[in-house]
């Protein structure tokens, strides 16, 4: 029995001093590009997938795409012992409700979830559109194959789920084919609803939308730079936290910020021969995608996606003009990159399911002090917590100092006017919760 406890010390100890975790490292060695493209070729053949259009149809349309999604994660859970939940979860969308649909629509998602063992509410989100589109939003009828948007990000969330569905999570996940994002954020938005009505304890969205062109509109190739877009404080927050921001900070240290930084962080670790871009913005300019419903609702959100877009290869009509062949089919597609932001998404949705609860409450303190004074909530399953800062200009965490399984700590010599703070739950093999930004005054 003490040699047990002392291999398990040992082993938490080996965690906590940076050491990387080898499931980690296979998870990535077990995505593949090959299932991935055979996914995109699936997805690109149904002709169209427009919100709109055929839904009775075998081989084409959304609902012919929809059917084979469902089918896949239905595969995938008998290889499982039957470790996803599989279903459909949809909303009828009026005419009415905007000018890009045209008659009146179901809008259907498919929900794949694997319950965590400890946490069987806590859920952590990758997702992918179904739905694609042309020049003409509302042409339901035109070939629209979206190859690359958005049937890499699709097959991505397909691929993580047959990755991590032969692993045990103590949270859960859930893998999520979201429609009707091209006629206005719709299937995110009846997903958000039906979570709320549910109960569900939201981690995080990982919203993939566009994983597979390495070739921009600029000139510029390459197969390792991303973009993790995140909003900088979530907009239901109340006019006492924006007062606060005022005297105390945290104009950048939202939730959906602290699940890019953890993002980042993990893939430097993880991945260092890829570039994160952490942009502070919550979607390109004055574009939207699908963990935009789930930020509007209070949930961190980010999108994950390619650096360098091709224009000429979104929302067009197939085309060649003036030599330039429009169209957004495979040919377009880097199936390797694919498989690298996949691999990302993959290695995040299973640090964060091995990871604790983040404490609900960090209070922070020492006003005129030469320290920095921290109180945060224990929570279960932690076996210890990590205090974070870093200088106010700094996008990441540059400094940490794990303290044991304790409610509060002193940073001596740490003044708190010079940086920003934050405190991490830690688990026994070393996963961390994503960082918490302190949200009261310790006095």
């Amino acid at each position: 029995m003490h040699k047990v406890i002392a291999v398990s010390i040992f082993l938490f100890s080996y965690c906590l001093l940076g050491q990387t975790d080898q499931r980690i490292y296979d998870i990535i060695n077990e995505v593949s590009a090959e299932r991935i493209k055979k996914d995109v070729t699936v997805l690109a053949n149904f002709g169209t997938r427009h919100t709109l259009s055929d839904t009775l149809s075998d081989i084409r349309g959304i609902g012919a795409a929809r059917r084979w999604i469902k089918s896949e994660f239905d595969r995938i859970s008998e290889n499982c012992n039957d470790c996803l939940e599989v279903t459909f979860q949809k909303d009828l969308v009026k005419k009415e409700e905007s000018n890009r649909i045209p008659k009146d629509v179901w809008v259907v998602n498919v929900v794949a979830i694997q319950k965590g063992t400890t946490y069987p509410n806590r859920y952590i989100i990758m997702s992918g559109d179904i739905d694609s589109r042309v020049s003409d939003a509302n042409n339901y009828t035109s070939d629209s194959p979206g190859a690359n948007d958005n049937a890499s990000g699709m097959a991505g969330t397909i691929e993580a789920a047959r990755v991590l569905s032969k692993y045990k999570f103590e949270n859960s996940i859930i893998y999520l084919g979201l429609s009707g994002e091209e006629q206005g954020l719709f299937g995110g938005q009846g997903l958000v609803k039906s979570a709320q009505e549910m109960g569900w304890d939201i981690i995080g969205i990982f919203n993939n939308d566009m994983i597979g062109n390495i070739k921009g509109v600029d000139g510029i190739i390459s197969n390792t730079d991303f973009r993790i877009f995140s909003e900088p404080v979530p907009p239901t927050e109340t006019e006492r936290e924006r007062n606060m921001r005022r005297y105390y900070g945290g104009e950048v240290d939202g939730i959906s910020r602290q699940l890019a930084r953890y993002v980042h962080k993990n893939v430097i670790t993880y991945m260092p021969e890829m570039n994160p871009m952490m942009i502070y913005r919550l979607d390109r300019f004055g574009r939207g995608g699908h963990h935009r419903p789930f930020n509007d609702a209070g949930y961190a959100g980010i999108r994950i996606m390619e650096a360098h877009e091709n224009y000429t290869q979104q929302h067009q009509d197939i085309r060649l003009e003036n030599g330039i062949a429009y169209g957004d089919v495979l040919e377009h597609v880097n199936f390797d990159y694919a498989k690298k932001l996949t691999s990302v998404n993959a290695i995040n949705l299973a640090s964060l399911a091995w990871a604790p609860p983040a404490p609900k409450e960090v209070k922070i303190g020492g006003i005129v002090e030469p320290s920095a004074k921290l109180q945060w909530s224990k929570v279960p399953g932690a076996k210890g917590y990590k205090i974070y800062w870093r200088d106010t200009t700094s996008p990441t965490w540059d400094h940490s100092r794990f303290v044991g399984d304790i409610s509060e700590f002193t940073l001596e010599g740490v003044v708190l006017d010079n940086y920003f703070f934050g405190v991490s739950a830690v688990g026994m093999d070393g996963f961390e919760s994503v960082v918490v930004f302190p949200n009261a005054i310790l006095r």
